[in-house]
């Protein structure tokens, strides 16, 4: 673990600048609005190690794969989120000289997310390198009101002396990925230019052709008094900036308003862009600094009226849960189904900001939950839309007759990840989205998403799962060879359960499916195994063979479920056998030595028992958990959420509350050492229901929502609020 950040109930804060945090802490302290976001990068000019981060939702880049050789139906690309236009620059001088914490020294440095509120401050007193001093203090937001615009304040006061303060407020649009694969920039100008006060930048992506314009509106005070100051005005391509300078005497605030609009093609036509942009920057600036923070203020307020988990006597955890329902409701809200939730949202390049089986598995209950139903329907219709590119993505894989596989990582239903034994081996994901739809069904009970949406979905993925096994004539059963289950830490391997499980299950499920809307809308039944070209006879006898004859391995003697088949020839030992130095083994051991190793991941067996708990006896449950985790290294951000709910339904009370504070301080303490790229937004869904289902025990049975609580000893309560179909539910545990 690393930790530096100060507990408190709402709010995350950083007391002095450290450089050697500064890349994790701009993830943490991101951010944004559903409709873009905003790494925690200073303002004013920084020569220090710093990933600069501007993310625009749904606006992306093919990026060629990087890879030394080429196998068939292997993605040509690696779909990335952009790195976009730089709306937060504003260079300062200070009597002359510039202001750059690599360079200066600072006093009293406090960076703070105020959660509650939804606003990045950060102040300091700063040191120039002739002596000058001057306190520095900015407050930015990504507003939730109006998801098209963004404000900064940016203040300065003269300490020990008179003199002139200038300040050069751009936007900037010539960045870059810096996980670019081959150094290439992704971005084209269109156009630049600049006004007196204001100014706008427009950038076409290659390829792909998106748009992003932004453009500023400024007013500038002195001591609460607007000014009227004479700009510099420069632009060029990708660029505007506005230069600007104040005379101020010592204890004189002077304060720069930076009113940004930030609009993409996804929502106008590129004709109507810039003007949309500027439009944007003049409405916030009309509205005012004031006005706007009290609609930002108010509209997270609605968000955790019904969002926030209390927990009493226990302010770390209490941090925990409120950093990550935070996060996950700046990074999507529903509004627009052609977003989706990247595994570092709006803090980070990794993983692409693509979609992965995260949503599906850990996102949808989240927003299921906490907001109106349509929302998770969003997610779901999402993946409705890319059946075609699913059933494509087959084909190149050659699989037939409607079978769909959908993508591991896609922007737009294509596969784009550049590891095969993902690509091609963990397959899982097929599972993840059918039975998202199974929860969603189960839980809001809109049935009538079956007949619309439900059953193209769920007999692609049958069909696909029907063609992937094939007989085994020395077993006498149906086998699946050569896949990666979740537990990436074993590759191409045969009978992985949890694969196996959840494919005999999506072919029971599709059955099931398709003879509901039979019996209920015979007429969408008939139109829609037309259009399919379902054959019900044959399919489903041979659905139903697979099903009855499908093998799933099992510890001889026992009720464990063996991971794959050469797991028992492993040295089966315990992960905290391990040398501390040596963790996370991602970091330190050869990628050969992780395989050959019975160390797990995440969950695997463990996921497949957490989904299908219902299936299986409390002893069973027991059984598996205290085999598998114990070699459970959890160096996935995905894996400790499931371990707390299954140690909470187990009565393993500690371990339960270790998982939760493991899995809700994953970044905020840094356990993975890796916070510096971006934080883990889908796994922050795990940690919402590591309370709720875990120590809230909450279920769905029979149609009605159930709780068991369970109270771990260092809270003395806690309680939340979920919406089950049109009604908010509460739970208080002990003192609230």
């Amino acid at each position: 673990m690393i930790q530096y950040l100060t507990t408190h109930p709402w709010k995350i804060v950083e007391e002095g600048f450290q450089p050697r945090h500064h890349r994790s802490s701009e993830s943490i302290f991101s951010i944004g609005n559903g409709r873009f976001g905003q790494r925690a990068n200073h303002e004013e000019t920084y020569t220090g190690p710093t990933l600069q981060g501007s993310y625009v939702a749904g606006i992306y880049y093919p990026d060629k794969t990087r890879v030394g050789w080429w196998k068939n139906g292997y993605p040509e690309y690696f779909a990335k989120v952009l790195n976009s236009i730089n709306w937060i620059g504003i260079r300062v001088w200070i009597d002359g000289e510039e202001l750059d914490l690599a360079v200066c020294s600072t006093n009293n440095f406090r960076r703070e997310l105020d959660m509650q509120k939804g606003l990045l401050v950060r102040s300091f007193d700063v040191t120039t390198i002739s002596g000058k001093q001057a306190r520095i203090e900015s407050i930015r937001f990504c507003s939730m009101a109006d998801y098209e615009t963004a404000v900064i304040r940016y203040s300065v006061t003269p300490l020990n002396f008179d003199g002139a303060i200038r300040f050069t407020p751009y936007l900037d649009g010539d960045v870059h990925n810096h996980d670019s694969n081959y150094d290439e920039k992704f971005w084209e100008p269109v156009s630049s230019d600049t006004t007196p006060g204001g100014g706008s930048v427009v950038c076409r992506t290659k390829k792909t052709a998106f748009e992003v314009a932004a453009s500023m509106q400024l007013d500038v005070l002195l001591d609460g008094a607007s000014q009227s100051v004479s700009y510099a005005e420069f632009s060029r391509d990708f660029y505007s900036e506005n230069n600007l300078e104040i005379e101020v005497k010592t204890n004189q605030t002077t304060q720069l308003m930076k009113y940004v609009g930030l609009v993409s093609s996804l929502n106008y036509s590129t004709a109507e862009l810039k003007s949309a942009a500027e439009r944007a920057a003049l409405r916030a600036k009309t509205f005012g600094f004031d006005k706007m923070m009290s609609a930002q203020v108010e509209a997270w307020s609605n968000i955790w009226e019904m969002a926030d988990i209390q927990i009493v006597g226990d302010d770390e955890a209490q941090q925990a849960i409120r950093f990550n329902i935070f996060h996950l409701n700046q990074t999507y809200t529903g509004e627009d189904s052609r977003l989706n939730i990247g595994p570092k949202g709006f803090t980070g390049e990794k993983y692409g900001g693509s979609t992965y089986w995260d949503t599906e598995a850990y996102c949808i209950p989240f927003y299921m939950s906490t907001k109106n139903q349509e929302v998770a329907r969003q997610l779901l219709v999402y993946r409705h839309n890319q059946l075609g590119k699913a059933i494509e993505n087959a084909e190149k894989l050659g699989f037939s007759n409607g079978a769909a596989l959908y993508p591991m990582v896609t922007m737009n239903g294509e596969e784009c990840h550049n590891e095969w034994e993902i690509t091609f081996e963990e397959i899982h994901r097929n599972g993840a989205i059918a039975y998202a739809i199974h929860n969603y069904i189960r839980y809001t009970d809109d049935h009538s998403y079956l007949a619309e949406y439900g059953i193209d979905v769920l007999t692609g993925i049958a069909r696909f799962w029907a063609q992937r096994v094939h007989w085994s004539e020395a077993k006498g059963m149906y086998v699946m060879h050569g896949v990666t289950g979740p537990n990436e830490y074993e590759n191409n391997v045969n009978n992985n359960w949890y694969t196996s499980y959840i494919a005999r299950w999506c072919m029971r499920y599709a059955m099931e499916t398709l003879a509901y809307v039979k019996h209920h809308d015979a007429q969408a039944y008939t139109t829609k195994t037309t259009a399919l070209k379902f054959n019900e006879a044959a399919e489903i006898k041979q659905w139903q063979h697979i099903i009855d004859n499908l093998f799933l391995g099992k510890k001889e003697g026992s009720n464990i479920f063996l991971q794959q088949d050469g797991f028992l020839d492993k040295e089966l030992r315990s992960a905290s056998s391990l040398n501390q130095a040596e963790r996370p083994i991602n970091q330190h051991w050869s990628w050969d030595r992780i395989l050959r190793s019975c160390f797990i991941k995440q969950a695997d067996v463990l996921q497949g028992i957490y989904f299908f708990e219902e299936d299986f006896d409390m002893e069973t449950i027991r059984e598996n958990f205290d085999y598998y985790e114990p070699m459970t290294v959890h160096e996935s951000s995905l894996s400790p959420c499931v371990h707390s709910i299954l140690a909470a339904k187990l009565g393993y009370e500690e371990k339960a509350y270790e998982m939760y504070m493991r899995t809700s301080r994953l970044d905020l303490d840094d356990y993975n050492h890796e916070a510096h790229e971006g934080l883990h937004i889908t796994s922050m869904a795990g940690t919402w229901m590591s309370i709720v289902q875990g120590f809230g025990g909450m279920r769905v049975e029979n149609g009605e929502l159930t709780f068991n609580p369970m109270l771990p000893k260092k809270w003395k309560g806690f309680s939340f609020k979920v919406m089950f179909r049109g009604e908010v539910k509460t739970l208080k545990v002990g003192e609230v």
